[in-house]
């Protein structure tokens, strides 16, 4: 399964895991990375020194490539920064944020960059920006997602026609089948996010877990637009917050109720009442308690009994 993700990342199959926080730590992302794709850090919910820790670990549980991923609004990016060039890091995921800003530092390090974007304008900016590749996500994602609501199967179309890097997809991808699809509609590769996020390997509570791998269709809903967009599993603190919007609440009431560490409430500790699950539409299709390897195998299997079947019967 060649192509220019697998030759520009040096990955057995284009397939990106993602790197969530409070999920991706070293444990995901090296079995991941040992089972063939690119296993991501998610430095997000990390302060520096535990970046660090977690670097270590990976690099002593795989002699895989592996990459880290950076939202570009963490207070303490300088430190991330300075931890990833002295560590020898080969790939930077930067999210939330101007690319443009660190994107040539981490490449005069030899640093590959993925930029992850929601529409063509950023696509764009960060194509400009020096980026090597793009993660174009769409509205059935997980986590923080872009405000235009526009799906994976209208964006990636929409972005590969004016992009010449390469884009790996991602938003409602957690199949061998999704996969294909997203590469019939011109992606490089893909990003999976929910589906490793209830694996074996995840960082993530398992009360959250066994939540993702109970979740219904509709149980998630795209909340926040307003402030940060954040596509969310239905529980009371998402009733809350839908409280505050029917109630016409100000920006800072709003910013009071979400508060500090919901995320880590939720699916680090486990709290299923007050916490923060962010978690994509395709958890409704999750059901299994996983490895990582067995997710890349099925992914894979079903991957190409997909192209082959479809080859098998053109019209």
């Amino acid at each position: 399964m060649n192509n220019r993700i697998t030759e520009l990342f040096d990955i057995e199959y284009p397939i990106f895991q993602a790197g969530m926080i409070w999920c991706s730590g070293w444990r995901l992302a090296s079995a991941a990375a040992n089972a063939g794709c690119l296993g991501v850090l998610g430095a997000g919910s990390m302060y520096p020194n535990v970046l660090e820790e977690h670097i270590d670990k990976m690099q002593k549980a795989t002699n895989k490539p592996f990459a880290v991923n950076v939202p570009l609004l963490y207070p303490d990016i300088d430190q991330l920064m300075d931890i990833i060039v002295s560590k020898g890091v080969k790939t930077v995921i930067s999210s939330a944020g101007n690319p443009a800003i660190w994107t040539d530092h981490l490449k005069g390090h030899g640093i590959k960059v993925v930029h992850v974007i929601a529409n063509t304008k950023f696509a764009l900016k960060a194509q400009s920006a020096g980026v090597d590749a793009v993660v174009a996500e769409g509205f059935e994602a997980g986590g923080h997602n872009g405000k235009e609501e526009t799906t994976t199967m209208c964006l990636i179309p929409l972005i590969t026609e004016v992009l010449d890097i390469p884009v790996i997809a991602a938003g409602g991808i957690g199949s061998g089948k999704s996969m294909a699809a997203a590469m019939a509609l011109g992606a490089d590769g893909v990003q999976i996010g929910s589906r490793f996020a209830a694996c074996k390997e995840s960082s993530a509570h398992d009360n959250f877990k066994n939540a993702i791998r109970e979740a219904k269709e509709g149980d998630t809903k795209l909340m926040l637009k307003d402030i940060v967009p954040v596509r969310l599993l239905k529980n009371k603190f998402f009733k809350d917050l839908e409280e505050a919007y029917a109630n016409c609440a100000t920006r800072e009431e709003k910013l009071e109720l979400l508060g500090r560490a919901r995320a880590k409430k939720g699916m680090f500790e486990g709290d299923l009442a007050e916490g923060e699950l962010e978690i994509g539409q395709v958890s409704s299709m999750i059901s299994s308690n996983e490895t990582a390897a067995e997710i890349v195998e099925d992914i894979v299997s079903e991957y190409r009994n997909t192209i082959q079947a479809l080859s098998a019967n053109p019209l």
